[in-house]
């Protein structure tokens, strides 16, 4: 690496690191003056909004906005050096634009490796103590209100409950049918269905199990019995922000889980883990981007150029956010969802390498 190259390159992580840190404070000022109030109702103790919130919620946000913080900092840091004519003076001295580009491509790269490890298995860990400090000091009691629930528990055995009382882990009205092909071949019908947190097993109540073997059938019954499901009481607490909380292996677990039961809101879960994946492809595009509109000097000055990029960030974030909305309403591809904002940015940074003069 040459002495350019560790020049733009330091200068490039310390813009990145100085754009993100004011942003992120801002973003904390701003939260904490929304709930202050709510702290103070639920008398949450001071460490547990310091260390247990604050602590975790500053890595998640300075995540949250990385590739669009990459972006600003690009374009305020090469539109300075544009003012200052450094870049002029480079490519005078032989340098080329695309050899320019390098030491942004390896700063990128390096935050994008850096982020993708945060986003898979670091800031989802800090997640879960944030959002379990939010479920209990800044959001009501959470009840389930769900009525008619059908599960898949294994292959050919579906679950039913008529309603579910999350707050004493309580089922009423249970069934559990073995069905093979188009026949039933046992169906387990219970009062109410409750969890046992000793034996990590459901005891159904007032049972009555009805086998069936073609035109025959035999009826058994009980007071109760204890038996293992594919079926938790997690799988009846609040979903606020679960989706945050998993670890790329916990995420691919719990998505083929979703899918196993045929239940609904799948495309929410594949598009958080598109949407990781595709986070460092998006630094590295949105870095060329920044670079190719803001190398050139301008008789405007730095703030244009930087108003210029914080409008083109907010275009991104919102068609980021158009497409995926439309993927979890089920009307596209979540794949395509994600990828589709960085190709089209893509495009953008190729037209503009091509037509702007630098």
């Amino acid at each position: 690496m040459k002495l350019l190259d560790r020049y733009i390159l330091v200068r490039f992580l310390q813009t990145y690191l100085f754009v993100v840190l004011v942003i992120v404070l801002i973003v904390c000022v701003i939260d904490y003056t929304e709930k202050v109030d709510d702290f103070y109702k639920h008398q949450a103790p001071t460490s547990k909004i310091l260390f247990d919130y604050y602590l975790n919620f500053i890595p998640y946000w300075a995540n949250y906005i990385s590739p669009l913080m990459v972006f600003i900092a690009t374009v305020f840091m090469t539109s300075r050096l544009a003012a200052k004519s450094e870049i002029i003076a480079i490519l005078s001295s032989g340098v080329s634009f695309m050899r320019l580009l390098v030491p942004y491509f390896i700063g990128a790269t390096l935050l994008g490796v850096a982020t993708y490890f945060l986003v898979g298995w670091v800031i989802p860990k800090a997640n879960k103590t944030r959002i379990a400090f939010e479920l209990q000091y800044l959001k009501d009691a959470y009840t389930y209100t769900g009525r008619n629930v059908h599960l898949k528990v294994a292959p050919d055995v579906y679950a039913y409950l008529e309603s579910y009382n999350n707050q004493i882990n309580t089922g009423y009205k249970f069934t559990l049918e073995q069905v093979k092909g188009n026949q039933l071949q046992q169906k387990l019908s219970g009062d109410r269905i409750e969890w046992n947190k000793d034996k990590k097993k459901w005891t159904i109540y007032d049972y009555s199990v009805r086998s069936f073997n073609g035109l025959q059938e035999s009826l058994s019954q009980g007071q109760k019995v204890d038996t293992l499901l594919n079926m938790y009481p997690s799988d009846f607490d609040s979903d606020y922000s679960l989706f945050e909380t998993f670890t790329f292996p916990e995420l691919d677990n719990y998505i083929d889980l979703l899918k196993s039961r045929g239940a609904d809101g799948v495309e929410t879960y594949v598009l958080e883990k598109y949407s990781r994946q595709t986070r460092p492809f998006a630094i590295i595009i949105l870095t060329a981007i920044g670079v190719i509109m803001s190398a050139r000097k301008s008789r405007r000055g730095v703030g244009w150029q930087v108003a210029l990029g914080f409008l083109l960030a907010f275009v991104y974030l919102l068609f980021f956010m158009m497409a995926k909305g439309i993927a979890e309403s089920g009307n596209l591809n979540p794949l395509i969802a994600v990828w589709l904002p960085n190709v089209i940015f893509a495009g953008i940074g190729v037209v503009l390498y091509h037509t702007i003069p630098r």
